[in-house]
């Protein structure tokens, strides 16, 4: 570890509620409500599907310009149609060469970004490799955004802007497998312990990005946007999902806690816009506001496993994120 990344790591700003007078029910309109990006740029990876989609019509109806990385950017275009101040490039978080192109091309434009979340995933899809045979949720899930954010770091400064990482409950499923992240060694692959990881992934990068960035004025958060049914669960089989108890053999939804796409939006919104996170950063949210802290037996799903938000192994990940992309927009400082 580098002097800056022992200086820097071990400062976080608590993780326990501030009582932000929204919920689980609330929607990202109402909780960008009275707020004016007018004038802001905002990036959203897949903001033009499920979550991502909700929440660029919310930022866009509150006056800022949103830039819709898509990897199918015809799809996103269609699907954007009609929403004013949307704008679509290609980028494709699998394939760090598209993510470049993407950044050189998003930085030649000269401009400055206000709020980058990083909304695109994938989820539980069965054992896939991408490029040099890593394993495709880690990939996609984190190095994909990790290499985008650092890459976009002289626009991403400048501005002082909130990075917003859409993690998961799921990350309770697993800690990062340093002695094996990308799954091989042999063995059965588990999807859903590879989705766990990379969302633990998410979060171990927004607390040590807020660690580095904080004196440039940028502040990275984490988040659970709940449980919601949108095109993620495309790779579950509908008998896997009505097993699971989540819809009925119609697909109708059976889990009262599911929340609309309008409310699993929500806590990114407000995370990436809210005044009263002005002073915070480097922390996990769900339902609208920061997360306690979850107990280690893992009696519970709610809030953040310790795991996910300790700095050391948010500062380790960081060194092999940036080993395996070869990109850090901060080594210079290190």
């Amino acid at each position: 570890m580098t002097s800056a990344q022992n200086e820097a790591a071990p400062h976080r700003t608590p993780q326990h509620p501030i009582g932000s007078g929204f919920g689980a029910d609330s929607t990202a309109r109402e909780v960008v409500r009275g707020i004016d990006l007018g004038g802001k740029l905002a990036l959203v990876t897949g903001g033009y599907s499920g979550l991502g989609l909700e929440t660029t019509r919310a930022l866009t109806e509150a006056g800022a310009r949103v830039v819709v990385p898509a990897r199918r950017p015809d799809a996103a275009r269609k699907q954007l149609a009609g929403i004013e101040n949307a704008e679509v490039d290609e980028a494709d978080l699998g394939d760090l060469d598209s993510v470049r192109g993407f950044a050189e091309r998003f930085l030649a434009t000269g401009r400055s970004l206000d709020i980058v979340i990083n909304n695109a995933g994938i989820m539980a899809c069965p054992e896939t490799r991408v490029g040099p045979g890593w394993e495709a949720q880690f990939a996609t899930n984190h190095l994909g955004h990790y290499a985008l954010v650092n890459r976009l770091w002289p626009a991403i400064a400048p501005g002082g802007a909130r990075v917003v990482s859409v993690s998961s409950a799921a990350h309770h499923n697993s800690p990062v497998r340093w002695d094996d992240v990308m799954f091989e060694q042999g063995g059965t692959y588990d999807k859903w312990q590879a989705y766990g990881q990379a969302k633990t992934a998410n979060v171990l990068f927004a607390v040590h990005l807020d660690a580095l960035a904080r004196e440039s004025g940028v502040r990275a958060f984490a988040l659970h946007p709940g449980g919601i049914l949108t095109p993620l669960q495309r790779h579950l089989a509908r008998e896997e999902m009505v097993a699971a108890g989540w819809i009925d053999e119609d697909g109708n939804p059976l889990d009262p806690a599911f929340k609309s796409p309008e409310q699993g939006a929500a806590t990114q919104v407000w995370a990436a816009t809210s005044p009263r996170l002005a002073d915070e950063g480097g922390v996990y949210c769900q339902d609208c506001d920061i997360a306690g802290v979850a107990p280690e037996d893992g009696s519970s799903r709610a809030g953040v496993r310790g795991y996910a938000i300790d700095p050391e192994q948010a500062a380790r990940l960081w060194r092999l994120s940036a080993e395996l992309t070869g990109v850090d927009a901060f080594a210079s400082a290190n």
